[in-house]
């Protein structure tokens, strides 16, 4: 308000030397003389007039710039709320991975920007026993055990998704066969060492098996996961707790 009321002073003042200047340049040329009454005019009717329509007008602008930066502010918070809300509907609510839609729509963006990578998936060994034997609440810690497992085994920058009830992919960007091989094992290791111990229980085994094969160019994210399906179904007949990975082979 402070400076609203100087800013509307200067603009009085402004406005009375130039009601004066135009009355010591006018009525002289018009042949007149400004007496005592005309030069009183010309410094009142500024005063009465300028100073409160200046004010009105700064007071005005102010709030204008005000509304402005109160709408930017709230269509920031807008789009940071809509990043939140997108950000979250792509997650799994349990493991914070990406869901099965959102994992399938990253693979596909990658596999359109490079050929190179390799695509895993990982699926706990005889999950349903947990549930059935401890209740779901429990398998639910399991499962966070593993996906915690999963996260620690991959790379920096892989892809994670939870793509099942306990069914996990893991796309490894650029990876070789033998890259994807020792990452592959890295987090069957790390499942394997879970010491896992439900209330009141003595400890119970975790371990995944998982198949996995590497892109090769052209192949569409249906072929690719036909691949790794093929190597999971040959871990789980090997005796599960085992990794498999090779490269897609013509028939997948």
């Amino acid at each position: 308000m402070t400076s609203i009321l100087l800013k509307a002073a200067i603009a009085t003042l402004v406005a009375v030397a130039g009601s004066l200047g135009t009355a010591l340049t006018v009525v002289p040329m018009l042949g007149g003389s400004v007496d005592g009454n005309a030069f009183l005019m010309c410094i009142v009717c500024p005063l009465v007039t300028a100073f409160p329509v200046s004010a009105y007008t700064f007071w005005q602008s102010a709030r204008l710039k005000q509304a402005h930066r109160d709408l930017a502010r709230a269509h920031a918070q807008l789009a940071a709320t809509h990043r939140r809300l997108a950000e979250k509907a792509s997650r799994d609510y349990m493991t914070g991975m990406l869901n099965r839609e959102s994992f399938f729509a990253a693979l596909d963006g990658s596999r359109r920007r490079s050929d190179r990578g390799a695509l895993l998936i990982i699926d706990a060994d005889h999950f349903k026993k947990i549930n059935d034997n401890f209740g779901h609440l429990t398998g639910d810690d399991a499962l966070l055990e593993i996906a915690a497992a999963i996260s620690r085994g991959v790379r920096a920058g892989d892809v994670l998704g939870r793509i099942g009830g306990e069914e996990f992919g893991a796309f490894l960007i650029g990876a070789s066969e033998a890259e994807a091989a020792t990452v592959a094992e890295r987090i069957r290791r790390e499942v394997e060492q879970i010491r896992f111990k439900p209330a009141g229980t003595q400890q119970v085994p975790l371990t995944v098996s998982i198949g996995g094969t590497v892109c090769s160019f052209g192949a569409t994210v249906s072929e690719l996961m036909r691949a790794a399906d093929r190597r999971l179904y040959e871990a789980k007949q090997a005796g599960r707790n085992l990794a498999i990975v090779s490269g897609l082979s013509p028939a997948a």
